[in-house]
């Protein structure tokens, strides 16, 4: 029988836990807020020919863990994460990385790239789709809107951008440092595709990826909790400080608890 997504899912952030702690690293709560949507996104709504850019890229575990969850990356692997020689570092960079197109880290730039694909994939006659998840946070890089600019202009109807809105970024919440709580609002004027959905619903990620959207770009507003799952969730802590042994065993304890039948 075919583990459902959930269960995939309860898996994968188990795992990120796992390899997180080993690495002493951190940027776990910007992992957890996002896995569940790229878990979505992978196993249940892109085809083979579709095309993954993850501009948030301080979220790299989530997607190394994903790629882990379809057999592409190997526990082995996993554990060499943020180490030496690595080829998997804190940031998707390099080679060996299935399906990686662009190193990313520097926030602001997978928009821009994203659309290029999806011209390209235009002029090319291709029928694939292209993806790019980002931070609300790095929606604070004027980059993101000339991206989003031209995707409207060109009607880049095979472009879909996620966007992680946790509301905490790295000196507060996107709140005190940019007086915004709620992007949805703010991209809705330039005529493209935009809704929100619960970023920790599988079935609401799923259905609104793949409801009709005409002939625009889309942009799903995901909102999450940073760390969600955890018992420390929602504090800004998560943003960059590696796990310390107590709270390992917590969180680990809360997300066996968790889905537990």
């Amino acid at each position: 029988m075919t583990d459902s997504i959930a269960t995939r899912i309860t898996r994968a952030k188990l795992r990120l836990l796992d390899m997180h702690h080993k690495a002493h690293s951190g940027h776990l709560g910007g992992n957890l807020s996002c896995l569940d949507a790229l878990m979505v996104l992978y196993h249940r709504v892109m085809g083979p020919e579709d095309r993954f850019v993850l501009s948030k890229g301080h979220s790299a575990g989530a997607l190394y863990v994903t790629l882990w969850s379809l057999d592409k990356l190997s526990d082995a692997q996993l554990d060499t994460f943020c180490r030496d020689d690595t080829m998997l570092p804190g940031h998707p960079s390099g080679r060996g990385i299935p399906g990686l197109l662009f190193p990313t880290g520097s926030l602001g730039h997978g928009p821009s790239l994203a659309a290029g694909l999806a011209m390209a994939a235009r002029h090319q006659g291709s029928g694939r789709q292209v993806y790019c998840l980002c931070s609300d946070g790095e929606w604070q890089e004027g980059s993101c809107w000339e991206a989003l600019i031209f995707a409207s202009h060109q009607r880049l109807d095979n472009l879909t951008i996620l966007i992680d809105q946790n509301g905490l970024q790295g000196f507060g919440s996107t709140e005190e440092v940019i007086s915004c709580r709620d992007l949805a609002p703010r991209l809705a004027a330039f005529d493209i595709d935009v809704c929100s959905v619960n970023g920790h619903d599988p079935a609401q990620v799923e259905a609104r990826l793949r409801a009709p959207r005409g002939d625009r770009p889309r942009v799903l507003v995901l909102d999450t909790v940073k760390g969600n799952g955890l018992p420390f969730a929602g504090r800004l802590e998560s943003h960059y400080l590696p796990l310390p042994d107590a709270d390992y065993r917590a969180a680990r304890r809360a997300l066996e608890a968790a889905s537990a039948p």
